[in-house]
């Protein structure tokens, strides 16, 4: 059953995801609204395809809670490095545009950020599919019954036990 349910949730998952791709074509890019709007919905394409395997209990059929470490960790340094290539490429001036193409050049990246044109898509589904990966599950709870302590002394009542017989006596108060 659990192979059935992940593989029919991953299934559905392409399929809203395809969809969403498809949607962002129709958006275009030429202008800069449409092209933050096209790259934001590939990314929340790439977003429900890591969802799904929450959704389809690939981890532990539990709460969705977001990891902290792989969020500041994975997804914030990949994040800025996306958001410079695809702010670097937006089609006209704005959202600082120039300064990041001025920056690039500056520190000698431009070359290497220019190469990513092409691949702004892939980049945005990745950046999504990492948000993704910042989720994972808690795992089910489970309500376990208290037991009762056994009836008996309470350890301040209790008494030493007597030395053998045969022991040597202690050097300890007299016992009464």
């Amino acid at each position: 059953m659990y192979g059935l349910t992940r593989a029919t949730v991953t299934l559905i998952a392409a399929a809203i995801s395809g969809l969403l791709i498809w949607f962002a074509t129709q958006i275009g890019t030429s202008t800069n609204g449409d092209y933050w709007a096209a790259y934001g919905v590939i990314a929340a394409a790439g977003l429900v395809m890591a969802l799904s395997q929450l959704l389809g209990g690939w981890t532990k059929w539990g709460w969705p809670r977001i990891s902290i470490t792989v969020f500041l960790w994975a997804f914030i340094p990949a994040a800025i490095v996306v958001l410079w290539i695809v702010v670097f490429h937006q089609p006209h001036h704005g959202l600082g545009r120039n300064h990041f193409r001025k920056w690039s050049n500056d520190i000698g990246i431009d070359g290497f950020v220019r190469d990513f044109k092409d691949y702004v898509g892939v980049l945005s589904f990745g950046l999504g599919l990492l948000l993704g990966y910042a989720f994972d599950t808690t795992g089910p709870i489970v309500h376990r019954k208290r037991n009762k302590a056994p009836a008996g002394p309470t350890v301040a009542e209790r008494t030493a036990p007597e030395p053998p017989r045969d022991a040597p006596p202690s050097d300890g108060p007299p016992r009464e």
